[in-house]
């Protein structure tokens, strides 16, 4: 399955992965969560406990309006996930490269007393 795996302040990188758990968890570096935060029927599957264990802050997660509501610790990767399946799909070449762009810049987190920033590295 092809996948954009998202690391800490790093640029978004294409992969080939199987379609298994063992699979995806070997990515994550853990027991995976499946997030649905896009208008699109694409998966951002993470750590499901990556900020329990402290993982670095990866990428911010942003509503309709621009405003962050989440922060993604640890490694995540983005694929497919047709509404009328229960598999996880490729991305298209499309999907690809628009998340690709909108992943492009890793970011900095600062807390400001109890105030999150989000800067682009």
């Amino acid at each position: 399955m092809r996948v954009l795996i998202v690391e800490s302040g790093k640029a978004p990188r294409q992969s080939e992965i199987r379609r298994n758990l063992a699979s995806m968890q070997k990515v994550v570096g853990g027991t995976i969560q499946v997030l649905y935060p896009f208008e699109e029927p694409v998966a951002l599957v993470c750590n499901d406990e990556g900020k329990l264990l402290g993982l670095p802050a990866n990428r911010a997660l942003r509503d309709s309006a621009g405003n962050l509501y989440d922060i993604v610790c640890g490694t995540f990767f983005l694929c497919g996930a047709p509404p009328d399946g229960e598999d996880f799909i490729s991305l298209t070449e499309e999907q690809l490269e628009q998340y690709r762009q909108r992943f492009l810049c890793p970011e900095l987190f600062l807390n400001l007393g109890g105030e999150i920033l989000c800067l682009p590295l």
